[in-house]
């Protein structure tokens, strides 16, 4: 005879593995927390698509822009943990937005179940084809002989530009002068203007101006040089070792999802990383894919943070 507690508890595993099977068995909402047509909303559609042919379910793609992210981030960190509000987000841009803030309103390690890791994407050091440095070193030859007077755009304070420069000049030893826009775009047109000196953009935006002759890229921030431009070497080859500062994008889903649901998750968002014609199309974009298991994304997860944290502090930025 069981007790009332084991029975109590063999009811609950039997009903759990029961709903866990049975998943899903309706539309599953993908929070996609910036607006349409940009670099987390594009990774997100291509993905929901080829997973909900798989699962046989609709995706429902949500754009809930806003505070730099964290509106759309907040609804999932408050959603029901079933399996049906889930999150894409840029990672980077979360671990920034708490390294910059003393209160919000969720927290990314506590109050999400990470799923996989996504892809990434790299930043890329532009600038004119007129300035005399066409490499990092040369740059920072340049910088170290004029100090306090070249200028490096970003596209706010607190971005992932403006804080992967200082993470570069923390390391290089050199003064450039930060001057934040309010957004990508113009900072691209004062620097093709000859306003500002350097750039440091999510490369996906400059590829096309950089094979055109119009802004010369000196190196991409990431850890292995990309495949959208493999003869441009990386920061870290061009004598900055150990330099690496991308854009990375996950798959979240609420604190207390169930483990069953969050493995068939990640599965399914590993093989659909794996398509043929989602690789090609999110290559074509600038993306590098890279999936993961929960527990690598939770560790990568406080390795940013603390990276970052330790970026921001020596920056003395903060949210405006």
């Amino acid at each position: 005879m069981f007790s009332k507690a084991a029975l109590a508890l063999i009811l609950s595993l039997v009903s759990a593995c029961s709903w866990a099977q049975a998943y899903p068995n309706k539309p599953i909402r993908l929070i996609v927390p910036w607006p349409p047509t940009g670099t987390v909303d594009i990774l997100g559609r291509t993905l929901s698509q080829k997973i909900s042919e798989s699962m046989g379910q609709n995706f429902v793609v949500d754009n809930r822009g806003g505070a730099n992210g964290m509106i759309g981030t907040e609804i999932v960190a408050k959603a029901s943990p079933d399996g049906y509000t889930l999150l894409v987000e840029n990672i980077t841009g979360e671990t920034i937005n708490a390294a910059l803030r003393d209160k919000m309103a969720f927290d990314i390690h506590r109050d999400f179940a990470p799923v996989s890791l996504l892809a990434w994407v790299p930043n890329g050091v532009v600038s004119l084809p007129t300035l005399p440095a066409r490499t990092i070193q040369e740059l920072i030859a340049l910088a170290k002989a004029q100090p306090g007077k070249l200028t490096y755009a970003s596209f706010g304070i607190g971005s992932s530009a403006h804080l992967t420069f200082e993470l570069f000049k923390g390391m290089t030893g050199i003064d450039m002068l930060h001057v934040p826009y309010k957004g990508g775009q113009p900072a691209i047109a004062d620097l093709l203007a000859g306003q500002v000196s350097i750039y440091i953009p999510v490369l996906p935006s400059v590829v096309q101006l950089h094979k055109a002759g119009r802004l010369r890229l000196l190196a991409v921030t990431s850890a292995k040089r990309s495949s959208a431009v493999p003869e441009i070497p990386t920061v870290a080859e061009s004598g900055v070792p150990g330099f690496e500062a991308s854009n990375w994008f996950a798959f979240m889903a609420p604190a207390g999802t169930p483990p069953e649901i969050v493995a068939r998750l990640n599965a399914e968002a590993g093989k659909a990383l794996q398509a043929a014609d989602v690789r090609e199309k999110l290559a074509g974009l600038g993306f590098e894919t890279q999936s993961s298991t929960p527990q690598d994304l939770s560790a990568f997860l406080r390795k940013e943070s603390e990276k970052w944290s330790k970026v921001v502090k020596a920056s003395g930025a903060r949210a405006e």
